[in-house]
């Protein structure tokens, strides 16, 4: 999601990174989120024009230093391990036990093949696809 809000031209991603920019929502990053963030940014732009790769990693820098992003520290390893029931793809269990320690409003992603309704019960967390999120906030659930 972050990664597609940074490269569109317009769509609810980017509508999310503009609210969090704007900080009428508050941007919650898990570190290894944005270490896969910005190599997905930086493999991008390497097949983009000079001008064009420049463009995209000023638009992350500006979304960065607009919403000032709370960090979140990669989870041990220990934790990560014990940590492997709660999801079925071993590589986003960093990301969720993430999320469960620093408790978002929501857990914003377009991974719903992941991050079930099942991982939400299981962790406690409201996760939702930018869409579902618009649309709580449209019947003023969030």
């Amino acid at each position: 999601m972050l990664t597609g809000g940074i490269l569109s031209s317009w769509g609810l991603d980017k509508a999310v990174l503009s609210l969090c920019a704007a900080r009428i929502c508050r941007l919650v990053l898990a570190t290894v989120v944005q270490e896969e963030v910005e190599e997905s940014l930086i493999e991008h732009a390497s097949a983009l024009s000079s001008e064009e790769a420049e463009q995209v990693l000023e638009d992350y820098q500006t979304l960065v230093r607009l919403a000032r992003p709370e960090l979140v520290p990669a989870p041990r390893l220990e934790a990560v391990a014990r940590s492997r029931h709660l999801i079925r793809h071993a590589a986003d269990v960093p990301v969720l036990l993430s999320a469960m320690s620093s408790r978002p409003d929501w857990l914003l992603t377009r991974n719903s093949k992941h991050f079930t309704a099942a991982v939400a019960r299981r962790t406690g967390l409201r996760i939702a696809t930018p869409g579902e999120f618009f649309e709580a906030l449209s019947r003023g659930l969030a």
